[in-house]
């Protein structure tokens, strides 16, 4: 019985992996209808982007 649920889980687990989305040109659309964003002032740099100088 234990082998069988490792199997299982074994098996369910190589499945889930193994699954890819793949998109026209590799673009990805979020929310067409949104025209901009409401915090888009720049002022804002998460804590380890700032240390690596990207912002």
């Amino acid at each position: 019985m234990r082998k069988i649920g490792l199997l299982t889980s074994l098996f369910l687990s190589f499945a889930l992996t193994s699954c890819a989305v793949h998109t026209r040109d590799g673009s990805i659309v979020v929310d067409p209808d949104r025209s901009s964003h409401p915090h888009d002032r720049g002022d804002f740099c998460p804590p380890g982007q700032a240390k690596k100088g990207r912002c």
